[in-house]
């Protein structure tokens, strides 16, 4: 997204917030009336080629994640658009990163990739005023660009840290993964991989092997079969969430 269109978006949210009174009628308070935008039509965010007969999901063996490498991280850049220039503390887009877990008892460290766990009840998605954020029939959480007001409330309830928000203009942008200045992102799974039948990019760059992609409802699936036979984890399963995301060795 160009700075014009991200101008002309928030003229029609200011447009819409400030009232209908011109038109006789009473003017409401934007909060209240992006809400009730949201609740007139919860699925206007596209949802092409999702089937709620699929769940998708990662399964991630840490055993095999090792300390310092980071090519899920760059490959995930490279597929999505983002300028690795970018990606400072405080100004960067990281859809994945990777973060350490220390266990001070055995004094033993984790290694693992973090991103949005696609939850099945998603707190981003129950705060979103505009219906921005949105999950889709076969479990991705996703956030149209288009309706996104940037308000960031997605980013203050996620308990994952895994959205960003875009702060500055965006050049070199892959055609297949729309992104805004002004929006708020997060990991979609490459969906644009996905529909096609691919897998994300993440999963095919690890040179471990480390992480698993499908389908959670096929039992089947190597996924499934992995996770019903061997030990895996939720994180911050207390908060039942149903996250897309499994980790193993943690």
């Amino acid at each position: 997204m160009n700075q014009p269109e991200d101008k002309s978006r928030r003229s029609f949210i200011g447009a819409a917030a400030v009232g209908v009174a011109g038109l006789g009628t009473i003017a409401l308070a934007p909060g209240l009336h992006l809400v009730e935008v949201s609740q007139a039509n919860p699925t206007s965010a596209p949802s092409q080629g999702a089937s709620s007969k699929v769940r998708w999901g990662m399964l991630i063996d840490t055993t095999k994640c090792a300390t310092g490498c980071d090519v899920c991280v760059k490959a995930c850049a490279t597929e999505n658009g983002i300028n690795e220039t970018l990606k400072d503390a405080r100004q960067g887009s990281q859809w994945i990163r990777k973060i350490d877990l220390k266990d001070p008892k055995a004094d033993h460290m984790h290694s693992l990739p973090m991103m949005c766990q696609h939850c099945a009840e998603p707190p981003c998605v129950d705060v979103c005023p505009t219906g921005a954020s949105f999950k889709r029939a076969d479990g991705i959480v996703l956030v149209d660009r288009h309706t996104c007001i940037g308000c960031r409330y997605c980013m203050m309830a996620c308990p994952y840290k895994a959205r960003s928000f875009v702060h500055q203009p965006l050049t070199e942008q892959n055609p297949e993964v729309p992104r805004g200045l002004g929006c708020v992102e997060s990991c979609t799974f490459c969906v644009h991989r996905v529909d096609k039948g691919m897998k994300p990019a993440c999963v095919e760059s690890c040179p471990e092997g480390a992480l698993t992609f499908g389908d959670l409802n096929d039992k089947n699936s190597e996924i499934a079969q992995r996770i019903a036979r061997e030990s895996s984890t939720q994180v911050r399963a207390d908060l039942k969430l149903n996250l897309g995301v499994r980790y193993q060795g943690i």
